[in-house]
């Protein structure tokens, strides 16, 4: 099992949850203050190097979950999947976009649902 860091579409009550069904969940979760939360739109991007907590949730996802979310979130081309360390201490998977692929527009205090 893989600890996934969800923090946009895939959150409770989102569009995209239904990608996590048989995953477990872990917890609400926080990063470190060490990211952004771009608004593209339909969906957001986690984007390293910035000072902002953002809000998501901890889910135990299994091997196929974590290849189905890699194809969804299409990374590489897109979003890349990488360790990360949340409020916590404990080690999750991301999903992150570079700064300068993920626009300008930021979502003040980190919380998609709050958007």
């Amino acid at each position: 099992m893989t600890l996934v860091f969800a923090y946009g579409t895939l959150r409770r009550g989102e569009r995209s949850h239904g990608m996590l069904a048989d995953a477990v969940f872990a917890g609400e979760a926080r990063t470190r203050p060490e990211f952004e939360l771009a608004d593209l739109g339909g969906h957001p991007a986690l984007v390293e190097g910035g000072s902002t907590s953002v809000v998501g949730e901890a889910w135990q996802v299994d091997a196929l979950t974590l290849a189905r979310l890699d194809a969804f979130e299409d990374v590489p081309a897109l979003f890349r999947r990488v360790t990360i360390t949340l409020a916590d201490g404990r080690a999750a998977e991301a999903y992150v976009m570079p700064a300068s692929a993920a626009g300008t527009k930021r979502i003040p205090g980190g919380d998609w649902t709050r958007r």
